[in-house]
């Protein structure tokens, strides 16, 4: 996987990635995606030459809807994915509300929410649009997507709270461990 047009065709050609975001599309919700490992995984697994994919501790189901902040209905949303896909780790977030997480201003979209993502190589998204095309959000590039490169969001490297966040992160996802060619950058080595 060397650009955009490769990792669309990559997915595109996963049935199973497929079936899940045909299942996230079926709950028609406001300015959605299926973003961060779902995507990443995909490509360090190709890009390490695996034959089987790795496990997600999660599949990001994201949307923005300023008009019903519920929590409740993120649930409702992460059961009926169930329902249509059982046994997967669904995880549907409203990121209308989720900028409080780590006390950020909030945020205009579900691609601004990305943008703030920890890790420039998570901050991504896929869906499939209105015509049924495969869309890929990648606010900070896919340069160290590609190059298997993990460093710190803008947000994140600019702020010693936030960086603290992405270290902790970076201790508690062990990448290295299941991708061996990705190479790390901690906040000592952005200092």
């Amino acid at each position: 996987m060397k650009n955009r047009d490769d990792i669309l065709k990559g997915i595109e050609e996963d049935d199973w990635m497929m079936e899940v975001l045909r299942s996230a599309e079926k709950l028609q919700l406001p300015d959605w995606w299926v973003c961060a490992g779902f995507v990443r995984s995909k490509v360090w697994d190709c890009l390490h030459g695996y034959t089987e994919r790795t496990p997600l501790g999660d599949i990001d189901v994201i949307y923005y809807d300023k008009n019903d902040l519920d929590e409740e209905r993120e649930k409702e949303h992460e059961h009926h994915l169930n329902r249509l896909m059982p046994g997967l780790p669904w995880s549907v977030k409203n990121q209308a509300r989720m900028h409080e997480i780590n006390d950020l201003p909030p945020y205009r979209s579900s691609v601004d929410a990305i943008s703030q993502f920890p890790e420039t190589a998570t901050a991504l998204g896929v869906k499939l649009d209105e015509q049924d095309e495969l869309k890929l959000t990648a606010p900070h590039g896919l340069e160290d997507l590609i190059g298997m490169k993990v460093y710190p969001a803008p947000a994140f490297e600019k702020d010693g709270r936030l960086i603290n966040i992405y270290c902790q992160r970076l201790e508690s996802k062990n990448w290295k461990q299941k991708w061996p060619k990705v190479e790390v950058i901690t906040a000592k080595e952005q200092a």
